[in-house]
């Protein structure tokens, strides 16, 4: 501790502990006790800031926004609206929260001007935030010691770097949790993803996931920001069915033997724009084999299925691989309490966008590396070596306890930071998704491996 401590709000809570001066957890309101609240003492920024509030604490989120290809605006708008919701309460252990935000524009350039904006503005950390281009962000955070906390995972380089602590598996627990939940269900597979460097990775993730029921994926690339994906939606079609038992009777199909077919499946992992490819794929003429349709919640939530049709929409039925509870989990109530008081109706918002949950999270483990230094300074160096040295960061149940000390490392190869490898299966029924099963899949060992093959 370096400073004395401030004065506090006055509070229902029940008396401080003798030693820290703060009160205990147990006796906060489900809302506080499930989102972090307990970090949020003293006095704090505007509004309601004290003048005796400890000095403030600048911080970074990015995404891209207003592009050709995914658009991440709900994760810098739910860092705004977090930020407002802990200075309302007296900031962060009573440092007012500053939270500047940045488009990264879905480019190598926009990621770099990012970073190296946030080193001049000599922000704390990163956090919550969205890139591909994790080999030009990181590089610049690294050199000015700032530390990424709770990244979307879409970019390998996010479970390398000394730097990065991520909250979740990324798209690499996706994909091959993906393919776990497939892998009974589906005859064949096909992967609609982008022609990219990051979905260059994608079929294997998938093949780890399959390969315990025999099943191999069919790989069919698309451009990432087309806007008609006909050509891909049929090949997907066409190849994910074949050998169904859908119009064929050949000696061992599932017509031959008398056995119902497992249909084939066409996944697509296209981010934003995996809404233009289901638009394109429900167009195909009625006449083809029989498919069910699955994605992973980096590309499908709950706001793409109401727009397109609910129960009378493509996703009927879809199989959905997430990293968190379905959104209408009571574990979510307490974000949806903070964005329904402190977003102020921004409709960039979705409390079921898994960006956005990545935020809320991602924002909970700052508060709690925040609330642990006890410090009137708080610099990039000390959030880093506090996470280094096994700092605890508790979700309400929205993930594990999740630490990144050396010994929380699961030691998968490629993906070294990974500290939280479990998934959730969900389907959607009835136009919502809810859980295909209860509880968390862990897919540590599908995961080690796909990156052994």
């Amino acid at each position: 501790m370096t400073g004395s401590r401030r004065p506090t709000l006055a509070s229902p809570q029940g008396p401080r502990s003798p030693r820290t001066g703060r009160r205990p957890w147990r006796g906060l309101p489900v809302v506080a006790a499930a989102a972090g609240a307990l970090l949020v003492t003293g006095c704090g920024a505007a509004p309601g800031a004290s003048e005796d509030s400890r000095p403030p604490v600048t911080v970074m989120t990015f995404a891209p926004e207003k592009t050709q290809a995914t658009n991440m605006p709900g994760m810098p708008a739910m860092a705004v609206a977090y930020a407002r919701w802990v200075n309302a309460r007296g900031g962060v252990d009573g440092h007012p929260l500053k939270v500047i935000t940045c488009n990264e524009r879905n480019t190598a350039q926009g990621a770099a001007a990012c970073a190296m904006r946030a080193v001049r503005e000599k922000a704390a950390a990163v956090v919550g935030s969205y890139s591909q281009h994790a080999d030009a962000f990181l590089p610049p955070l690294e050199d000015a010691g700032i530390p990424f906390i709770g990244g979307f995972g879409i970019s390998e380089a996010e479970f390398s770097s000394y730097l990065s602590y991520p909250v979740n598996g990324g798209q690499p627990a996706l994909l091959a949790g993906h393919g776990v939940q497939l892998a009974d269900a589906c005859e064949r597979v096909a992967l609609v993803r982008p022609d990219s460097a990051t979905g260059d990775q994608l079929p294997e993730l998938l093949n780890a996931g399959l390969a315990g029921a025999g099943n191999r994926t069919v790989d069919v690339l698309a451009p990432e920001d087309a806007t008609d994906y006909t050509r891909a939606a049929a090949r997907a079609r066409e190849t994910a069915g074949a050998g169904t038992g859908t119009g064929t009777d050949a000696p061992g199909s599932a017509l031959d033997t008398g056995e119902e077919a497992r249909p084939g499946c066409v996944t697509a992992a296209l981010g934003e724009r995996t809404e233009t490819f289901f638009d394109s794929f429900r167009r195909l003429p009625d006449e083809g084999p029989r498919v069910k349709v699955s994605s992973v919640l980096s590309s499908v939530g709950q706001s793409l299925i109401d727009r397109t049709g609910g129960r009378e929409g493509p996703f009927e039925g879809a199989f959905i691989t997430g990293w968190y509870p379905d959104s209408g989990d009571a574990r979510w109530a307490a974000m949806k309490g903070v964005i329904a008081d402190h977003a102020f109706a921004d409709n960039r918002i979705d409390p079921a966008d898994s960006g956005v949950q990545t935020t809320w999270i991602a924002y909970t483990a700052l508060a709690a590396v925040i609330e642990s230094l006890d410090t009137d300074e708080v610099t990039p160096h000390k959030i880093s070596r506090a996470l280094d040295r096994g700092v605890r960061v508790t979700t309400g149940g929205l993930t594990p306890e999740l630490r990144w000390e050396h010994q929380d490392m699961l030691g998968i190869p490629d993906f070294p930071r990974i500290v939280n490898s479990r998934v959730t299966f969900q389907v959607v029924r009835d136009g919502r998704l809810v859980a295909q099963r209860e509880g968390f899949v862990d897919i540590t060992e599908t995961l080690a491996g796909a990156v052994s093959r």
